[in-house]
């Protein structure tokens, strides 16, 4: 910015902690401030003033107890800095009005006092810093500019500025930064003087607000941008920026990350003006945000356009509108119209814009996903909307949370990315769903949501008591994630809907490893759609991919009702090692889901989920198939594997060492009864180092 003033505020300060190059590095409250007005018209100076500030936390570094020479006692009878801001602007006013002077503006050495001790320290004890610190002169850079061949601005300091105009120190000036300021002030009017006849006109600003608004894709310097990860998942744009307080983030700079759920993952990159600031705001590493500290590190442009970047055309005219607060909805009704959000929100926040201000986050096939993003025009309106959150809207509770352009943009980005079929087509055929799943209306079956991530099959039993004796055979089925890990749901068929019922009434929010559980009863219809890849909420059922007519296509080749085909690796395995003995073989379900032919045996399963067993009958193998002979025989005849013999059960290994043999799984069996003598055609491995291993079926455990 260029200005001119009448007059100079010369300012220094010390904290209780690293002073110097590492001022502010640490957290440390300030606990001296030290100035002197300079007079720019008639080239004088006025008194120095030196002033301790009393400081929350008493301990002081031994680098302050030796520059300083203050003791705690000292400080614990000082003013807090709320009062000595005060009192430092009631006397640069007095002294002000004494010279017939105007305007001021700071003066400090270098940005690191103003920046990274004063605005940070001020925001954590929401104190309003006076208009004057919004803006200074660099004493440093002006030096540097006036005399470009002294050295570099990093390279300069107090005493090396005053060698280089030849200045001598005022012996009469006791006092830790009582020298420093006087010297400063002498410098000052060394500048002004002849031969130099420096102006000061360009000053340093501290923005007031972070300004918000949508990334300009192109010129983002790579040297501008940090990552910011351990953030609070809660922490807004403006928390962030509140956060680098001093510092100048570039507009629409804050760009929160989002986990591959679609939920924000601790991690924002930040975008600085230039450089310099972002060099300053790495030197807040670890800094404290409430109770947690931040970790920052170096980012790059491309990383922050991956981000940030690649409006559409519908996010850029939503957008549009600058200086809008955004809030996010989730869990909206799939059937919610903008006269319903409208409604909701009502009179006292009213949406900017009408229905121009509400944007929809659907998928490519234009189905909604439950999210949408709402404009407001200013704090009191967005304040008044958050109020509303978890508020019921049709038979939902609805989350809201503040949100960020950058966030826009990716959620946008993430669902209109997403393709319809999440495995592009090697030719698929039709799998049979398990047959121990059963369908039907009865709500004879319970639904676990809430479980820990660690609980396991004896855990749930343990969670039912008494009403573990009630659970049908194979009746425990665990929902897994995309990634194969626990989702944190599980569903179990009961052998009524009354005792369904009971175990709803007895088990709800009961706590399993310090969490509650819910327990909601559901049909067997419901529990066979979830684990197929569909959802099941407060709004209803959503249909898994697989059953919706729009994904199914038409030239894919169909197969009889009565006909159940299985991928080729399925059939090197004789019906006896995969159906139960005494399972009678049951008709296919109407339904029939689509993945791909090369399945490996981890494919076998659901698409979403894995099956476990529950006592008393024996583990389920890799899966169950009600195939013909025929279509057996053949494909056995055409693959190269050896068909494994008909007695025993098959174990399946998974997290085995890569470099596992064949000796060290005999081994790890050690004492069980093998079926052949010859192993060699026993152990299957695939190039996860997985395997499959004939055994027994009377010790075969998972």
């Amino acid at each position: 910015m260029t200005a001119s003033h009448d007059s100079l505020v010369v300012l220094y300060g010390a904290t209780a902690g690293a002073n110097g190059a590492k001022l502010g590095s640490d957290e440390r409250e300030l606990v001296l401030v030290v100035w002197q007005v300079v007079d720019l018209h008639n080239k004088k100076v006025g008194e120095v003033h030196r002033v301790l500030v009393k400081a929350d936390s008493p301990e002081l570094s031994e680098q302050c107890k030796e520059e300083i020479g203050v003791s705690p006692e000292e400080l614990a009878e000082a003013e807090p800095l709320d009062r000595v801001l005060v009192q430092f602007n009631q006397v640069v006013s007095s002294e002000l009005k004494a010279l017939g002077r105007s305007s001021y503006c700071l003066c400090t050495d270098g940005q690191l006092l103003v920046r990274q001790v004063l605005h940070p320290e001020a925001s954590k004890k929401n104190l309003v810093l006076p208009d004057c610190f919004s803006s200074f002169y660099d004493l440093q850079k002006e030096f540097h500019k006036c005399c470009p061949n002294a050295a570099s601005v990093k390279e300069l300091s107090i005493s090396s500025m005053a060698e280089y105009l030849e200045l001598s120190t005022d012996s009469t000036v006791n006092g830790f930064g009582a020298v420093e300021v006087t010297t400063m002030g002498e410098i000052i009017l060394s500048l002004i003087s002849e031969p130099c006849n420096y102006e000061f006109k360009n000053f340093e600003t501290v923005n007031y607000k972070f300004e918000t608004g949508p990334c300009k894709a192109e010129g983002v310097d790579g040297e501008t941008v940090i990552r910011a990860r351990g953030l609070p998942w809660q922490s807004s744009d403006q928390d962030i920026a509140r956060f680098f307080k001093g510092l100048n983030i570039a507009k629409g700079g804050v760009a929160l990350c989002l986990n591959s759920q679609g939920r924000r993952n601790g991690e924002a990159l930040v975008r600085f003006i230039n450089p310099e600031h972002r060099d300053l705001a790495l030197e807040r590493h670890k800094h404290h945000m409430g109770s947690r500290y931040i970790e920052v590190y170096k980012a790059t442009g491309e990383e922050f356009l991956k981000i940030a970047g690649g409006t559409s055309n519908e996010v850029a005219q939503f957008l549009s509108k600058e200086n809008q607060v955004i809030i996010r909805m989730r869990g909206l009704p799939f059937t919610a119209t903008a006269d319903d959000v409208l409604g909701f929100f009502g009179n006292e926040c009213p949406v900017t814009g009408g229905k121009e201000g509400l944007l929809f986050v659907k998928y490519p096939d234009g189905r909604p996903t439950g999210d949408a993003f709402v404009l407001f025009a200013c704090e009191e309106f967005a304040q008044n909307a958050l109020k509303k959150h978890k508020e019921i809207l049709g038979k939902r509770y609805i989350e809201l949370f503040r949100s960020t352009a950058a966030e826009v943009q990716q959620v946008l980005n993430r669902y209109m990315s997403t393709p319809l079929i999440s495995t592009l087509p090697a030719p698929l055929i039709p799998v049979l769903p398990q047959p121990f799943i059963a369908t039907g209306n009865t709500r004879d079956c319970i639904r676990l949501r809430g479980l820990p991530y660690t609980a396991s099959i004896e855990d749930i039993l343990e969670f039912m008591g008494e009403f573990t004796i009630d659970i049908k055979p194979h009746g425990v089925h665990m929902v897994l994630n995309q990634q194969g890990r626990p989702s944190g749901d599980a569903f179990i068929q009961m052998k009524s809907a009354d005792r369904a019922f009971l175990v709803a009434q007895k088990c709800h929010k009961k706590t399993m490893k310090d969490r509650y559980v819910e327990v909601f009863q559901c049909s067997g219809d419901e529990m066979s759609y979830v684990l197929m890849g569909g959802t099941l909420n407060r709004s209803g059922l959503s249909p898994p991919p697989c059953k919706l007519p729009c994904l199914s296509p038409p030239t894919y080749p169909t197969f009889s009702p009565g006909t159940a085909v299985i991928p080729a690796e399925a059939a090197l395995y004789q019906p006896q090692a995969l159906l139960a003995p005494a399972r009678t073989a049951q008709p296919a379900p109407p339904a029939v889901a689509y993945y791909p032919a090369q399945a490996t045996a981890t494919q076998l399963y659901m698409n979403y989920t894995t099956y476990y067993p529950s006592p008393p009958v024996s583990p389920t193998t890799v899966g169950y198939f009600a195939a013909p002979q025929a279509a057996m025989a053949a494909a056995a005849s055409s693959a190269t594997h050896a068909v494994l013999p008909q007695p025993g059960a098959l174990v399946r290994m998974q997290g085995l060492p890569y470099n596992i043999a064949t000796k060290d799984i005999l081994s790890f069996f050690q004492g069980y009864q093998y079926a052949p003598d010859d192993y060699s055609g026993l152990i299957q491995m695939n190039d996860q180092a997985r395997s499959m291993f004939q055994a027994p079926k009377e010790w075969v455990c998972l």
